[in-house]
């Protein structure tokens, strides 16, 4: 059963979205989605001051296994990466709700995290997955 954190916010496509003290929103991908696609060798990250739509792809992790897009859940501008994941991508893997963090941005409607899965939502949705 892969971990889910209760007070982080969550997508369909298995991002999660944690709001931070300064406004800003930290996204990654979680432990279901770095479980299935396996031992990460690789993560592209986006250029800092970048403006992403929601739903735009931001991000690519590629393991042994496959390539996948991450998908930004709001529409925003990216205002830090975790550059830890250039040297050491297995970090997503290892800690993917802490360490493995990929981006923080500033989004442009902060409200629109009201409309993201919560943790028991995805928990649900995972489950169903998984059936």
């Amino acid at each position: 059963m892969s971990e889910i954190l209760e007070e982080l916010k969550y997508t369909k496509e298995h991002e999660w979205v944690r709001e931070r003290d300064d406004g800003n929103i930290e996204v990654g991908i979680t432990d279901h989605a770095q479980t299935s696609l396996g031992d990460l060798v690789y993560v592209e990250l986006p250029d800092v001051d970048t403006e992403i739509s929601s739903g735009d792809a931001f991000a690519v992790v590629e393991s042994v296994k496959a390539a996948s897009d991450v998908y930004l859940p709001l529409s925003g501008k990216i205002v830090e990466v975790n550059e830890a994941l250039v040297d050491g991508p297995e970090l997503v893997n290892s800690d993917p709700y802490g360490d493995g963090w990929l981006i923080r941005f500033r989004p442009d409607t902060p409200s629109e995290l009201d409309e993201l899965l919560s943790g028991e939502d995805y928990q649900r949705f995972v489950a169903e997955l998984e059936d």
